[in-house]
């Protein structure tokens, strides 16, 4: 390989780490859970995604241990040559009936959900209207469409009618707006009533991705669509958070849809289907969430309780109702130095900041799940007072 790229690769790597942006992983040595091990010691979990507290659950291993004497372990296939088995499209069906759509289409990930959606369905004579803050897969989805582009300030109705107005104006065919449910570095929910009413007064088709809600947020658990009471048009969401914690996306959303997906959505034809472990502890997860009112319940209040602590202790929180909490401090640097003595005082947290967030607005995302204790949470909350204080976060 040629030396003056490596050097130029490496003089990158150095300045991202000058700037105080290189990220670190840690080692974990145990199963997903509220309290996890990081080599051998023992820290309180509180920056994973897994709400419910499913990832470590013994049915979902159960199911997925017991589905490989019949089913398997791999496809060794994409899906539409030979890897497409009867509990891929029962795991389909179901998220369909769970969100309240015609059918759904699983995919690797979300990540190839978002990749995999806009191109099929829109051309070079349509448009996407997208929320500033969409996460990364939806940028790059739209990205790989020939539609055009329009983007709006995050959750400014105002910008986005203006936009509607001028795809409009433009001659677009058809208009699909796109949003986040729940944005995830802020925890703050996209306003759907006035994207559905905004939609259905331009004609568009209203687009969300569902990943930080599906599960728990609604009376069900079917996401921010039901907590809103509105329907929109087309879901893509993940087994990989509130739903166990693995790995898995989907589509789901009108027949036609779907099926033309099933035709044409790149990393749907081209990638492994999911194996049948993941797909079983899926179903698993479902069945779960379904039955969960008691785990939704114990996450808002371990929500709710969480924030009070950080309140009352005095740290910038963003305002909201989620369970992501993130903890403002501006700065990259502070962002990790802060993590890093959390973890020092047993409290497994990650700094965010850019290019994840806007520079400037560095933060410490914390998140909650149904599996923390009481006395989890207060010996974080006594950690995150003695660190704050320590680095002159608090006074």
């Amino acid at each position: 390989m040629s030396t003056d790229f490596l050097t130029d690769i490496s003089k990158t790597l150095e300045e991202i780490k000058a700037d105080g942006l290189y990220k670190r992983e840690r080692m974990i040595t145990s199963p997903q859970g509220g309290e996890i091990k990081v080599g051998d010691a023992a820290v309180i979990n509180l920056c994973a995604n897994n709400y419910l507290g499913l990832a470590d659950h013994p049915d979902l291993i159960a199911a997925a241990r017991g589905v490989m004497d019949d089913k398997g372990f791999g496809m060794a296939s994409v899906r539409f040559i030979c890897g497409t088995q009867d509990i891929h499209r029962e795991l389909e069906q179901r998220l369909a009936k769970f969100l309240g759509k015609d059918d759904a289409i699983l995919f690797a990930a979300c990540f190839d959900a978002n990749g995999g959606l806009f191109e099929p369905l829109l051309g070079p004579e349509d448009a996407i209207i997208s929320d500033s803050l969409n996460h990364a897969s939806i940028i790059d989805g739209i990205r790989l469409c020939k539609a055009k582009r329009y983007r709006y300030l995050n959750s400014d109705m105002n910008d986005l009618e203006a936009w509607l107005k001028q795809a409009r104006e433009d001659g677009a065919r058809h208009i699909m707006i796109a949003t986040d449910g729940v944005f995830s570095m802020d925890g703050y929910l996209a306003k759907l009533p006035e994207i559905r009413a905004l939609a259905d007064k331009y004609d568009a088709i209203v687009m969300v991705d569902d990943c930080h809600a599906t599960g728990f947020m609604g009376a069900t658990g079917a996401g921010t669509p039901e907590h809103f009471g509105v329907d929109v048009d087309i879901v893509t969401g993940t087994l990989g958070k509130a739903l166990g914690g693995a790995i898995g996306g989907y589509i789901a959303g009108p027949q036609p849809v779907i099926d033309l997906l099933r035709q044409r959505a790149r990393p749907y034809l081209f990638s492994n289907s999911l194996p049948p472990s993941i797909v079983a502890a899926g179903l698993e997860a479902i069945r779960l969430v379904e039955e969960g009112n008691r785990l939704r319940a114990q996450l808002f209040e371990n929500a709710k309780y969480w924030r009070a602590g950080l309140e009352k202790l005095g740290f910038d929180l963003l305002p909201g109702e989620h369970p992501i909490i993130p903890v403002m401090l501006g700065e990259a640097q502070l962002a990790q130095d802060m993590a890093s003595r959390l973890f020092d005082e047993g409290v497994y947290v990650s700094g965010f900041f850019f290019p994840v967030v806007p520079r400037g607005q560095a933060r410490i995302r914390t998140q909650m799940n149904a599996a923390l204790t009481r006395d989890e949470l207060d010996r974080a909350l006594a950690a995150f007072g003695k660190v704050g204080k320590e680095l002159g976060i608090l006074s």
